[in-house]
C-alpha cells in the first residue's frame, strides 16, 4: 500500500493542529480524537515532518489530566519560546464535570513549560485562569500567544463570547497581555465583529508589510478565514476571497519556514463514510501553502514538495488527443480515459476557456461513458469552482428518482477568477480524500467515499474549452 499523502494516526483522527517550526522541522501538535464511548480525555499528540511529504508519529506529547483534573480535556492552544530558550505551551483546559455558574463546563487557560526542547512538559496549574466578567465562562479557549515588539509585551488571543447580546452573534477574539508570560491582564478585545457564535483557533502573523489574522468561523459555514491589516491593532480589512478553503478544511493554524507560510488544518470525515453523511469533528491532516500576491492578499496551493513527490507518470490515452478542442456552443461533451486511475495520484490540467463558456473541468472516478463520476466544475459565468457528483442519491428506478434540487453541495463552492484564457486545475486524490487547486490561488478539499474507482475525463458545456495539457503522476514508495 502506498504511503498516504495526508497524515492520520493509525488509532484515531486529527483534530485542531498547533504547528511549530524548529531547526527546519515542523512539529505538528494536534488534538487526538479516537471517537470511543465513553469519551476519554483529549491529549496533544505530536507528528513531525521535514519535507511535508513524510510524517513521523510520536504519540502523546502533552497528556490530558485525570477525571478530577481541570484539564481532563487538553484542548487547542499555542507554543512560544522565551528569551532563555524555554518553551511555553498555553492550552485550553476543560472537564465536563467542572461546571460554571451557568451549568456549562468551564474552559480555562492553562500553562506548561519545557526546558528540554519540547521532549517533556511540566504543567503549572497555579497559573490557570478563566474568563473575566462580561464573557461566557464556557467559551474561553484556543489561547494564541505572540510577541508585539512595538509594545514590548506578549499578547494572548482567545476564542470567546460576550455574556450579553444576540445569542449567535456574541463571538469575539478576546485579549490578555503580559510582560513575563506568567501573569496575564485582560484588556480590550483584539477583534469584536459581533457577527458569529465565536471565532475559533485565532492566529496572527506578519509577512512583509502586512499583518494577517486567521480564525475559524463557528457558524453555519464552519470555514477558516483571514483578515489583513498594516498593524496588529487593525483596522482589519476583508479581502475579496477571504476563506482558506471550503467546509471540509477546518481549524487551520500557520507556521513559517524560510520565508514561506504554511496552513495546517484537518479535512473532516463524514459519518458512515458516505458522501451524504454529516461532517464530523476531526479527520485527516492537510497542508496548504499560502502565496502572497502583490496586493497583499493570499492565494492557497499545494506545496511544491508535495507535488514533486509524485514523480512517476501514469500512461494516459487522452494525452495523445491533446490539444483537445471541446466546442459545444449549446450542448455538452466529455472525453474519458481508457485507463482506470490509481487510488492515489496527482493530476494537472491546463484548460484554455473561451469567453461565454458555461462550464468545463475534470471528471474523477468516472464510468467509461462519463455518466457517473465526481465532478470538479469550473463555472466562468459565476466565477467559481464547485465539487459535484452525478448522479446524486437515487431514490427509485425511474428517471425522476434522482434526488436533489440544487446544482451542487453549496458548502463545496469556491469563488475564483475564471476570465477567458488559460487556467490550471490541479488535484490530488488519495483514497477518500480529494483536494483541488485552481491557478495556485484557490483550494477546495473534500471527501469522496461512494465512488471508489474509475477513470479520469475532461468536459465542457455550453461553450468552448481547449485542454492543452493533461498529466497524471503517482508515487512509488521506495
Amino acid at each position: 500500500m502506498k504511503r498516504s499523502v495526508f497524515f492520520q494516526p493509525s488509532d484515531g483522527w486529527v483534530g485542531d493542529l498547533i504547528p511549530f517550526e524548529k531547526d527546519g522541522e515542523f512539529r505538528l501538535f494536534y488534538l487526538h480524537e479516537d471517537r470511543s464511548d465513553p469519551k476519554p480525555g483529549t491529549s496533544w499528540n505530536l507528528v513531525t515532518t521535514k519535507d511535508l511529504t513524510q510524517f513521523e508519529d510520536h504519540g502523546v506529547s502533552l497528556h490530558h489530566g485525570s477525571e478530577t483534573d481541570l484539564d481532563f480535556n487538553a484542548y487547542t492552544g499555542s507554543i512560544i519560546t522565551d528569551g532563555s530558550g524555554v518553551h511555553h505551551l498555553f492550552y485550553t483546559g476543560q472537564n465536563p464535570r467542572n461546571l460554571g455558574p451557568d451549568g456549562v463546563p468551564l474552559q480555562l487557560v492553562m500553562h506548561a513549560t519545557s526546558s528540554d526542547g519540547m521532549e517533556t512538559w511540566q504543567k503549572h496549574p497555579e497559573l490557570t485562569f478563566g474568563a473575566p466578567d462580561g464573557y461566557e465562562s464556557g467559551d474561553w479557549r484556543d489561547p494564541f500567544v505572540f510577541w508585539d515588539d512595538s509594545k514590548s509585551q506578549w499578547r494572548m488571543l482567545l476564542a470567546a463570547r460576550h455574556s450579553t447580546g444576540p445569542e449567535r452573534r456574541r463571538g469575539v477574539i478576546a485579549q490578555c497581555v503580559s510582560t513575563d508570560l506568567m501573569t496575564w491582564q485582560h484588556t480590550e478585545p483584539f477583534w469584536d465583529p459581533r457577527r458569529y457564535i465565536t471565532h475559533e483557533c485565532p492566529d496572527v502573523f506578519s509577512w512583509g508589510d502586512w499583518w494577517y489574522m486567521v480564525y475559524s468561523e463557528f457558524s453555519e459555514s464552519f470555514t477558516t478565514r483571514y483578515r489583513m491589516s498594516k498593524s496588529p491593532d487593525g483596522p482589519w480589512t476583508v479581502p475579496a476571497l477571504d476563506s482558506i478553503d471550503g467546509r471540509a478544511f477546518y481549524a487551520s493554524k500557520t507556521a513559517e519556514r524560510d520565508g514561506r507560510r504554511f496552513f495546517f488544518g484537518w479535512i473532516a470525515s463524514k459519518e458512515g463514510n458516505a458522501d451524504q453523511g454529516p461532517w464530523q469533528w476531526a479527520g485527516t491532516m492537510s497542508v496548504l501553502e499560502a502565496l502572497q500576491n502583490p496586493d497583499g492578499t493570499l492565494g492557497f496551493s499545494f506545496a511544491d514538495e508535495l507535488v514533486e513527490s509524485f514523480w512517476d507518470d501514469v500512461p494516459l490515452s487522452l494525452a495523445g488527443s491533446l490539444p483537445a478542442l471541446l466546442h459545444v456552443p449549446d450542448g455538452y461533451t466529455a472525453m474519458v480515459s481508457d485507463e482506470e486511475m490509481p487510488q492515489q495520484f496527482y493530476a494537472k490540467a491546463v484548460i484554455d476557456i473561451a469567453a461565454n463558456t458555461t462550464e468545463c473541468g475534470l471528471l474523477l472516478r468516472s464510468s467509461d461513458d462519463g455518466d457517473r463520476s465526481y465532478v470538479l466544475r469550473l463555472e466562468p459565468k459565476r466565477g467559481r469552482l464547485v465539487f459535484d457528483r452525478w448522479p446524486r442519491t437515487i431514490t427509485g428506478d425511474a428517471q425522476w428518482h434522482v434526488s436533489g434540487d440544487v446544482p451542487f453541495d453549496i458548502e463545496l463552492e469556491r469563488p475564483c477568477d475564471l476570465t477567458p484564457g488559460e487556467h490550471t486545475l490541479e488535484v490530488i486524490v488519495d483514497g477518500d480524500i480529494c483536494v483541488a487547486v485552481v491557478d495556485r490561488q484557490v483550494a477546495l478539499s473534500t471527501r469522496i467515499y461512494d465512488l471508489t474507482a474509475g477513470r479520469i475525463g475532461v468536459f465542457a458545456g455550453e461553450g468552448t474549452a481547449t485542454v492543452t495539457e493533461l498529466e497524471i503522476r503517482q508515487r512509488t514508495d521506495n
